[in-house]
């Protein structure tokens, strides 16, 4: 039995890299903050606070990191952002890529469809193979 797990490449890196970028900024900036020439008085609650802060938009920018599917024979999981769906082959019309798109997608009955997130255009050959081999998947589920 052919297990498919794709996840996204490049805004994963994206997002790690923002995710440092903004602890390392929030960290520097809350050491830094003390008495200022305007008479403002940061305290040091001000700068925890400041890196928490960096630490909390760190996170944010890691649930895009998150998106994943995983396809087998009998269906497909899709986990996005925040939401995740589960289908089985046969609720599945198709697994198409339209023009201009950022993500593939699961048509699914009665003009419905998923976005999969873990297929994303900027990935390019990744995507086109991904797309692919859910189409098989389909296609041998489906018959």
């Amino acid at each position: 039995m052919t297990k498919v797990v794709l996840r996204p490449k490049k805004i994963r890196r994206v997002a790690w890299a923002c995710a440092v970028g903004l602890v390392a900024v929030f960290t520097v900036v809350g050491l830094l903050l003390g008495d200022t020439p305007t008479g403002v008085i940061f305290r040091t609650s001000d700068q925890i606070a400041m890196i928490v802060l960096g630490f909390l938009l760190a996170g944010g920018a890691l649930l895009l990191t998150r998106p994943r599917a995983t396809a087998d024979a009998s269906g497909i999981d899709v986990r996005n952002v925040v939401t995740s769906y589960h289908y089985d082959w046969n609720d599945v019309l198709s697994v198409s890529f339209p023009d201009g798109a950022a993500w593939a997608r699961l048509e699914l009955p009665d003009d419905e469809y998923i976005s999969i997130m873990a297929v994303q255009a900027v990935d390019r050959e990744y995507a086109v193979s991904s797309v692919r081999a859910l189409r098989e998947l389909h296609k041998a589920a489906r018959g």
